[in-house]
């Protein structure tokens, strides 16, 4: 059961399709693609002495080759870990540490900063630029056998963050990966060959999950010549490639709901927006069916699990005769065919209809486990059960509608932002006694981040000393865009900080 079966599957039957396109040209055909990542799986193997099950990172914002390198990855029995582009060396040294990844292939840009980072762990025998002669010299050479894997064989390591902010590698294995193909075709939406994915979001995430059910059915991955989210290009490459999806966090939707009421655009090659990540606005989900008329799908799913716990379908979002039409809008739909879910309520019940509970889910979608970490995974899997962080109600027809999210976890721009993360930075500045980050609410971004500071006694800083900290030690998009000093933070009697009194003040 390997992932890249789909690929050799779709050359035999979609062959001179064009499977990945490059802007508005067309990259590599679906013949093409298959060969050549069958050769790059043989070189891998070969030059680099790769073994089945290694560990392969890949570092890169979106571009045509994303595509290839992960299939090739799993034709050679190896094991993709894509990790995000826009992370601070310092994180992304922990990932590629953790991971005990054996290569890297990175993007000529990030390549200076990875160069310095392979010096100083093990296990990384070499950083691979993209497009360079020695990328290029990969795609030369004998074909190699594709090797057989295990439903339960990793095949993705996808690292997201847990409550505390540490960043944990879940593992997904084939099985993972086929199974969250069919809840697309069950829930998300239908794919006919030659229909479009415009990469506008990272395909280390959700829209590189997405890549893999479009290459089931013949489809065309297009990838932005900027390498990712840009109004103006998005709306050309809509109206240059037939039938378009994107996946698209709520900031992205918003922004092009903006851009097209300014320019009086039409969609009408577009084919669906997928959204998730973050929560959409009920005002932002009205302006944006408005514009967009019937193609607007919500999925909600973790990266434990991924894309497939939830959805709300194309036709629940234009049913406008149901009686409770506005509060299914409001809900992040229905469990995915094939997934059960569940609401826990604090006594370790299961919560009655209208009362809130954490969403437990199961299916043939949650991963196996978290990399090197087994009290995590302990802890998130019961009985085969995955317990997401997330409160929701349930209503008598089993829509779920979320009513916090995974405890403190900030989400700005569709990126999660775990406040420990920063809170960890912050409070290692000399000027700083104590902090606590929380979330406000934005117009733009969903949420941004806030900062609240208490100061050493006799100590002052600029705010503008703080963001440049913060910038040499964490990612850009994760520093506060506020910040907010106080003399001292609320606190219960057992010394907990009252975020909750926080967010209020705030």
């Amino acid at each position: 059961m390997n992932i890249a079966n789909i690929l050799d599957n779709s050359a035999k039957l979609y062959g001179r399709l064009p499977a990945i396109a490059y802007g508005n040209n067309e990259w590599l055909s679906y013949d093409h693609l298959a060969e050549r990542c069958s050769v790059m799986a043989h070189q891998l193997v070969s030059q680099y002495q790769l073994n089945t099950g290694d560990h392969v990172a890949l570092i890169s914002s979106n571009c045509p080759q994303y595509l290839e390198i992960c299939f090739s990855l799993w034709y050679a029995g190896l094991v993709v870990v894509p990790l995000n582009a826009k992370l601070h060396p310092n994180e992304l040294h922990y990932l590629l540490k953790d991971s005990g990844s054996k290569i890297c292939f990175s993007s000529e840009k990030l390549a200076p900063e990875l160069l310095l980072l392979t010096e100083n762990i093990a296990s990384l025998q070499c950083n691979i630029i993209i497009g360079s002669k020695q990328y290029l010299m990969l795609e030369e050479g004998d074909i190699h056998p594709m090797v057989k894997r295990l439903p339960d064989d990793v095949a993705w390591i996808f690292y997201t963050s847990g409550t505390t902010g540490k960043p944990k590698g879940a593992l997904l294995s084939h099985q993972n990966l086929f199974a969250m193909i069919q809840g697309y075709f069950s829930d998300i939406d239908v794919i006919e060959p030659g229909d479009s994915l415009i990469h506008a979001a990272p395909m280390s995430h959700g829209s590189g999950f997405y890549m893999l059910p479009h290459v089931v059915k013949g489809g065309l991955n297009v990838v932005p010549i900027s390498g990712g989210f840009n109004a103006d290009e998005l709306t050309q490459l809509i109206h240059h490639h037939q039938q378009s999806t994107i996946f698209a966090a709520p900031t992205m939707v918003k922004r092009l709901v903006k851009y097209a009421t300014k320019t009086d655009e039409s969609y009408q090659n577009l084919k669906t927006i997928v959204y998730g990540g973050g929560p959409m606005y009920q005002q932002d989900l009205a302006n944006a069916m408005a514009v967009f008329n019937n193609k607007l799908v919500q999925m909600y799913g973790q990266g434990e699990s991924p894309m497939t716990i939830c959805a709300l379908s194309k036709f629940h979002h234009q049913d406008n005769n149901h009686p409770d039409h506005v509060n299914r809008l409001a809900s992040i739909g229905l469990p995915v065919l094939g997934m059960e879910v569940k609401l826990v309520d604090s006594s370790g019940n299961i919560a009655e209809v209208g009362i809130a509970g954490e969403i437990y889910v199961r299916g043939k979608t949650v991963m196996l486990g978290y990399l090197n970490n087994e009290q995590a995974s302990k802890e998130t899997l019961i009985d085969g059960w995955l317990r997401t962080g997330d409160i929701a109600i349930c209503n008598d027809d089993g829509f779920v509608k979320l009513v916090d999210r995974n405890k403190d976890v900030i989400i700005s721009g569709g990126s999660n932002i775990y406040p420990r993360e920063v809170e960890e930075v912050l409070n290692c500045h000399p000027a700083i006694l104590e902090t606590s980050v929380i979330g406000k609410v934005d117009d733009n971004w969903g949420e941004i981040v806030v900062a609240v500071v208490v100061l050493n006694e006799n100590m002052s800083i600029k705010k503008e000393a703080l963001d440049q900290f913060c910038l040499e030690n964490i990612a850009r998009f994760k520093r506060p865009k506020k910040y907010i000093f106080i003399a001292e933070l609320p606190k219960n009697n057992t010394g907990k900080i009252l975020k909750t009194t926080l967010r209020d003040m705030v």
